[in-house]
């Protein structure tokens, strides 16, 4: 079965119809972002998710002292590291109980060296796009996204221009462990509750297709 999180929450309303309608983990932007979140916030809305939903904050390249009372400060079970962050940058949540997501913008296939670099506990990849750290809506190769997951023991999600439209698509053509989704179930900037239904419905399908 393909999990699917949602990404970019900012709101009740937000978390509300991504829990309601399947979403099995949502994504907070604790970084620079027009998705970014006050930790407050996020634990207000992080408080009244219901059990067994992840909560995943994202963050890039920012002081490990800051990640990790936003981790606690927020109640997080994982933290997505979306930046140049080190192999042991990424080391110093060992001891922690939160699971560490390295997420790795795909140029070309140099990522796949790159990857084997870092022992977490799940590998996330999303489109490069100059200047930009993820959240642009555009798709990359997904021939080197198959690969990666045919190599890897770990974990491995799919990011990166994801829509209703093209996310069966991908799921049977790369079988990674979860997708990832934030500006494909948006409008005008803002999640949209139809787009959120249409996608989960289409993971449903594809999930039940590949049972």
């Amino acid at each position: 079965m393909v999990r699917v999180k949602i990404c970019g929450i900012k709101t009740f309303e937000d978390a509300r119809y991504a829990v309601e309608y399947g979403a099995h983990a949502l994504g907070f932007v604790f970084c620079e972002s027009r998705r970014r979140i006050d930790p407050l916030m996020a634990r207000e809305i992080i408080r009244s998710i219901p059990p067994f939903v992840m909560k995943v904050g994202v963050f890039m390249d920012q002081d490990l002292e800051y990640v990790l009372s936003v981790v606690d400060f927020c109640g997080l079970d994982a933290v997505q590291l979306h930046g140049t962050e080190t192999p042991q940058y990424c080391s110093q949540f060992e001891k922690l109980p939160c699971q560490v997501i390295k997420a790795f913008r795909v140029k070309d296939d140099g990522v796949i060296d790159e990857i084997k670099k870092y022992k977490v506990d799940a590998y996330l990849l999303d489109s490069w796009v100059r200047g930009k750290p993820g959240g642009t809506g555009k798709k990359f190769d997904w021939d080197i996204a198959k690969n990666i997951v045919k190599k890897s023991s770990r974990p491995v999600i799919l990011a990166g221009g994801l829509n209703e439209k093209n996310v069966a698509k991908a799921v049977m053509e790369v079988s990674p462990y979860a997708v990832d989704v934030s500006s494909g179930v948006e409008s005008s900037g803002k999640k949209d509750k139809n787009k959120i239904i249409r996608f989960m419905n289409e993971v449903r399908r594809i999930n039940l297709a590949i049972a």
